[in-house]
């Protein structure tokens, strides 16, 4: 598979040097005013580029996400790992994961004690939408199309040790068993990656669990219980309050998920912690599925459209949002984590990519099972 045809690179350039931050980089989302949001996997805040020049974002803003919504531990990062913009709000989500602590590289018997503990931070059990108006991200607002109505941010109700999607899939027969024991992101443990939203469905993509070589989408759809407060709907039969979309991506997990009108953009990469292929793929159907799917690259409803370059130690893709040129419909912005130093001009600055999707034909749909 040949490697996606670079059209542009995009210069981001923040007001902070920190490594946490420009090094970080784990998602990314373009609004309709123009303005690009980003995250960090190590923050709790989401920081706002405005366009200053062609291809250049700056004039960069913090928003602290204490400021709209609930966090359990201001402290704690969010793990932040998806963006997405959708009906006057811009979604986002945590990993929804535990992590192991890493070794400080000492070599000793404590570092060996370190890789023992496994930590759950609460504030990686977030899903939460913010208001957006006037390029601002907002507590609240009177929605500019129902005047007799108010947007609010919000996020979904915590249960437990995590929230109501994670008490939802407690039982479930694929998911149950890495909830209950809390098996680590990047360790092939529940991770939230991908975040895709159309209305009130929001659709995650799992970095991990990968089944036998299947990564999942699981898709919910959420209400306003009360003001600031999200809760689950029933989406699937029998009033199910989850479905799940297994996708074949050649056993790697996802990485982030995206809109391209009604078909989705997968970016795919390694579960684990290794270096290896990152793939995008366009999945279509998925809006038309009743119950759970299987989508497969030999039944023509997945297909991938191009691969990454690979720079080994680097440039891990982690965001991924579509973007407009001039003389291409479709173009999609990545930003990576661990970014390779070829993309640093400054220390204030970092560069995306901009990769061209190829045209493809109608693909066929997908099978429900």
């Amino acid at each position: 598979m040949p490697d996606g045809f670079l059209l542009s690179r995009v210069l981001l350039r923040f007001e902070q040097t920190s490594e946490d931050l420009l090094g970080d980089l784990s998602a990314a989302a373009l609004t309709p005013d123009g303005n690009l949001w980003v995250g960090s996997d190590e923050f709790t805040t989401l920081e706002r580029l405005t366009p200053i020049a062609p291809y250049i974002y700056g004039d960069h803003r913090t928003y602290a996400l204490d400021e709209f919504v609930s966090l359990a531990n201001p402290e704690d990062e969010i793990d932040i790992e998806g963006l997405d913009y959708a009906e006057g709000y811009l979604w986002l989500t945590g990993s929804h994961s535990t992590k192991r602590k890493k070794v400080k590289g000492k070599k000793t018997a404590k570092d060996i004690e370190r890789i023992e503990t496994i930590k759950r931070e609460d504030n990686r059990y977030l899903l939460a939408r913010i208001p957006i108006l006037g390029g601002e991200l907002l507590k609240s607002c009177t929605d500019p199309e129902q005047p007799d109505h108010s947007r609010h941010a919000a996020s979904l109700r915590h249960a437990g040790t995590g929230n109501l999607l994670t008490e939802a899939l407690a039982d479930d027969n694929h998911l149950g068993p890495f909830l209950s024991f809390p098996l680590p992101s990047k360790e092939n443990g529940f991770d939230i990656e991908g975040l895709a939203v159309r209305g009130d469905r929001v659709f995650l993509g799992l970095r991990g669990p990968v089944l036998n070589g299947w990564a999942m989408i699981v898709e919910i759809a959420v209400a306003e219980s009360d003001a600031g407060v999200l809760t689950l709907k029933p989406i699937g039969p029998s009033d199910a309050l989850y479905k799940k979309h297994f996708v074949d991506l050649n056993g790697l997990g996802i990485r982030e998920l995206c809109f391209l009108e009604e078909d989705l953009l997968i970016l795919a990469g390694p579960t684990m912690t290794l270096e290896g292929a990152m793939r995008v793929f366009r999945l279509q159907g998925i809006l038309e599925q009743p119950s759970d799917s299987l989508s497969s690259q030999d039944s023509d409803d997945l297909e991938v459209l191009f691969d990454l370059p690979l720079t080994i130690g680097s440039d891990h893709a982690e965001g991924l949002t579509l973007f407009p040129c001039l003389d291409h419909n479709s173009a999609l912005m990545v930003v990576y984590d661990d970014p390779n130093a070829a993309r640093r001009s400054d220390a204030h600055s970092v560069y995306a990519d901009v990769f061209r999707l190829p045209l493809s034909p109608p693909l066929s749909g997908t099978t429900a099972v």
